[in-house]
């Protein structure tokens, strides 16, 4: 191993090997070092600069009403999954795993869905039966 490491192969090639060496006597390895290169991490920060800008630009041309809102929000819940997949390493994980972290946060969107249209319906109603008010 030291040989490896002096003529430069380096540490990846040298997990390589313990990986296949373990795999061929037929037992797993404990742990299998994934390096990602450097250039996904320069993409995706590129990609979050781009986001940021388009964030600031609804902002900067004076978008109002739901429009605004909602250009905000699509670009908050894209840099967001960016930084889950790549960062956080969400992309490389278990199907089960991503479930478990991404599927509650669609569910609280799905329920306060409802509770926004719930409190439309109550609020017709209660304008329907007992007036406007003064």
């Amino acid at each position: 191993m030291a040989e490896a490491t002096a003529n430069g192969l380096g540490q990846h090639h040298l997990n390589a090997g313990h990986a296949h060496d373990a795999a061929a006597a037929g037992v797993a390895p404990a742990e299998v070092h994934q390096e990602h290169p450097i250039k996904l991490y320069l993409v995706v920060w590129a990609w979050l600069f781009v986001l940021s800008a388009c964030s600031y630009m609804v902002d900067y041309f004076g978008l109002h009403g739901y429009l605004r809102w909602s250009l905000i929000l699509i670009f908050m819940m894209l840099k967001a999954g960016l930084i889950v997949a790549v960062f956080m390493h969400m992309a490389w994980e278990r199907l089960a795993l991503t479930y478990a972290i991404i599927l509650p946060p669609i569910l609280v969107l799905v329920f306060v869905a409802m509770m926004v249209l719930e409190a439309d319906y109550t609020l017709l109603t209660r304008v329907t039966f007992f007036g406007a008010g003064h």
